[in-house]
């Protein structure tokens, strides 16, 4: 479990103008992860676009993303779903030996009840070759995982070692970090929160802006859990706008923008999502100037 505790990226997935993965870039973007001190990576989280990839590239993506980077930092991979049982058979379909850990978001679209979530991890844990990271984003998903469920999973299950947080509620971080095991990871899964929930005692971030920043975002992990929270609150306040733009028109549309102005991807993006607007882009490249 120490393995995630500091910073983790969600990678993008770049894309060719023909619409098929640009490996290469996508290699690019690995070794600036590395370069840039991110603690590990997390291959096929919702901003790399899974909803859009098939079976075949994402094994693929796996299989390219582990070989890259051949145990230099420890890898994560995204698999979930709203069908308990697909997302099992993929444990098998996929080679994770090369991955660390599986974050698995909670049921989407069919908004389960509670018992139903606790049932779908349950399910997921008895059959998984690798540790599980939660990941609660109500905004997506269209139900919430209550922190009682979470402590609930995180009590039952050795294997269920963490949760990504992404429900924007304090009370339900406080509630999480009260009763939780002692060595269960609670880590931030939105950028902008970072900081006030490792003075919760967060054990890091799994971040997007990370992909277009990772000097910075691993920096201010590092400052956020070493209580360093005076320099931590200056970069975190000159991080916002940019994180802001990031999302403005969804993700991962604004940080393969700044990846475009950086050489290291195109900002070509899968229907039906879309690049974001030249204004949007325009702000970007001004706000960049601050980096």
């Amino acid at each position: 479990m120490k393995a995630f505790i500091g910073s983790g990226v969600a990678l993008i997935t770049p894309f060719n103008e023909d619409n098929t993965i640009d490996f290469e870039a996508l290699g690019n973007l690995i070794e600036y992860q590395i370069a840039g001190k991110i603690d590990y990576l997390v291959s096929l989280g919702t901003t790399g676009e899974t909803a859009t990839l098939n079976k075949k590239e994402k094994k693929e993506i796996f299989k390219f993303t582990a070989e890259k980077v051949n145990g230099r930092v420890p890898l994560v991979a995204g698999i979930g779903g709203n069908n308990t049982q697909e997302t099992i058979e993929q444990f098998d379909y996929f080679d994770l030996s090369s991955y660390a850990a599986i974050l698995s978001v909670s049921p989407y679209y069919n908004k389960p009840t509670q018992e139903g979530i606790f049932q779908h991890y349950k399910a997921l844990s008895l059959a998984s070759p690798l540790p599980i990271i939660l990941y609660n984003v109500p905004g997506r998903t269209g139900s919430n995982m209550e922190a009682e469920t979470t402590i609930r999973l995180a009590h039952a299950f050795k294997n269920i070692i963490g949760i990504k947080e992404a429900s924007g509620n304090f009370g339900q971080y406080g509630a999480i970090m009260r009763d939780k095991p002692e060595d269960f990871l609670m880590i931030s899964g939105d950028d902008a929160l970072l900081l006030p929930m490792a003075a919760l005692g967060a054990s890091g971030v799994i971040s997007v802006l990370a992909n277009a920043l990772p000097s910075q975002v691993s920096e201010l992990t590092r400052l956020c859990l070493e209580h360093d929270f005076m320099k931590a609150a200056k970069l975190h306040n000159t991080l916002l706008k940019i994180t802001d733009l990031c999302f403005i028109e969804g993700n991962p549309a604004g940080v393969k923008s700044i990846l475009q102005q950086y050489h290291i991807c195109k900002d070509y993006i899968r229907l039906p999502l879309t690049p974001v607007s030249e204004q949007t882009k325009n702000r970007i490249i001004e706000e960049l100037k601050n980096f």
